[in-house]
């Protein structure tokens, strides 16, 4: 049975009935949680909350994590898989919702959570509400028209990058860079890309940006390429974690670019005003770096192509040259010079030869060149996969291990004959049980039988 509570303001005064007179009492730290989580039950369960969400994530085990918060407070919530499962739709940071659960205390950490049976929309968040209001008014601007947004271009001569120097996308997009065409210089511009001050510092990276693609150099002379396209760039996160981006200035700042711009902030289904404004909207920073410049292979195939075009068409003007030069000397008629063209002729043939050797042997050598090095990285991606492949099967074996889910708090109740117990109505008053726990096992009795 719970113990009866009295609050005062806001405070837990007492819990029980205690003497004044007497010194407190002195608490076990699980028994004071057991007491706050009896004293939670009795007063407030079963309980309805409103609120936006914050920091949502889905566990590989199904269960969802998050924060439930308005102006004045916030708690955290966790929604099992059962319950997630009953779910229409999928919640993302800044939507209101209507919540029903139970409040309890996690244990493990002595925090306040809200075990979630249910949730529902209950309408747009705060934030959420004013990104469509500022979306709303600069597309009836002409901000977002798509006749106003220019073609990238194929070959850049240099490449502008605006993001954080401490963030993951600078990785991601200097290794694509890299990887794809190394031969293009890139020119990164630092900004804060998460808080209060991220807007005017992004849009003074891109000013600076501006200046270097308008002037043909970089701040100083000879000091950087020309710039004829600019990445804009930030990994993924909350609502809140990628509002800068949702700023009105700097999207009137991404507009205002004299050169193409790729923005690719967050993951695939995040989407900020800064997206709607650039000239082209990338999924992720890795995507924007590979939009932004084609693989150099594909530009030396393609001029390879033309190189082979090219000689073939020289050759063919060679012959035909050659046969009209035939054509004027038989009308010449004589022997020697007929002897003279043929010699001629066999020597052309005989360059011909040596020269399509020439070209056949280089080929076969820049195939093997080739197979040698897709061979020495198919190896390392294989042994790559492989060691992924385990960490992933390893984790999911150590998720199904029981003995986690009786660290949590949880205990597995078997009746004498070591049948699991996991109804009221297997139970009976009286009935002696065994609590198994995370670290040894408890006989119980039941005194009192409630269902939920």
């Amino acid at each position: 049975m719970a113990l009866p509570i009295l609050w005062e303001s806001a405070d837990l005064l007492m819990v029980g009935t205690q003497n004044p007179a007497m010194a407190p009492r002195i608490w076990q730290v699980g028994a004071l949680c057991r007491a706050i989580a009896d004293a939670l039950e009795a007063r407030f369960n079963p309980v309805a909350v409103r609120g936006e969400i914050s920091g949502f994530s889905r566990a590989s085990s199904g269960h969802c994590y998050f924060s439930l918060k308005d102006e004045q407070g916030q708690i955290r919530c966790a929604m099992f898989r059962r319950a997630a499962g009953l779910l229409d739709f999928v919640p993302r940071d800044g939507e209101l919702v209507e919540l029903r659960g139970r409040l309890g205390v996690y244990e493990a950490r002595g925090d306040l959570q809200l075990i979630v049976e249910s949730m529902s929309r209950a309408g747009q968040g705060a934030l959420f509400e004013q990104f469509l209001q500022l979306k709303a008014r600069l597309e009836a601007q002409g901000l977002f028209d798509t006749a106003r947004k220019r073609p990238l271009p194929l070959m850049p001569r240099g490449i502008g990058l605006v993001t954080s120097l401490g963030a993951a996308a600078l990785h991601d997009v200097v290794s694509a860079l890299r990887r794809r065409v190394p031969h293009v210089p890139v020119v990164l511009v630092p900004a804060a890309v998460q808080g209060a001050q991220a807007p005017a510092e992004l849009v003074r990276a891109l000013s600076n940006l501006y200046q270097m693609a308008l002037s043909g150099q970089g701040l100083q002379p000879d000091s950087a390429p020309k710039i004829d396209l600019i990445l804009l760039v930030r990994g993924g996160g909350s609502i809140e974690d990628l509002w800068a981006f949702n700023d009105e200035q700097l999207a009137r700042a991404i507009v205002q670019s004299p050169v193409p711009l790729v923005c690719g902030v967050g993951h695939e289904t995040d989407f900020t005003i800064a997206d709607f404004c650039a000239d082209l909207r990338a999924p992720t920073p890795t995507a924007a770096a590979e939009l932004a410049a084609q693989p150099r292979e594909a530009w030396l195939g393609a001029l390879a192509q033309m190189r082979q075009r090219l000689g073939d068409a020289t050759w063919r003007r060679v012959d035909l040259q050659a046969q009209r030069l035939d054509a004027v000397s038989a009308r010449l008629g004589r022997p020697s010079g007929l002897v003279a063209r043929q010699q001629l002729r066999l020597a052309r043939q005989a360059e011909r030869l040596r020269y399509g050797l020439r070209e056949q042997l280089q080929r076969r050598r820049g195939a093997l060149q080739d197979l040698g090095e897709d061979l020495r990285e198919g190896r390392s991606a294989a042994l790559r996969l492989a060691g992924d492949r385990l960490d992933r099967a390893r984790l999911r074996l150590e998720l199904m291990d029981p003995q986690l889910v009786l660290q949590r708090g949880y205990a597995l109740l078997t009746d004498a004959q070591g049948a699991p117990v996991t109804r009221v109505g297997q139970t009976r008053a009286g009935q002696a049980l065994r609590a198994t726990l995370a670290d040894g096992e408890v006989d119980v009795t039941v005194s009192t039988q409630r269902a939920v």
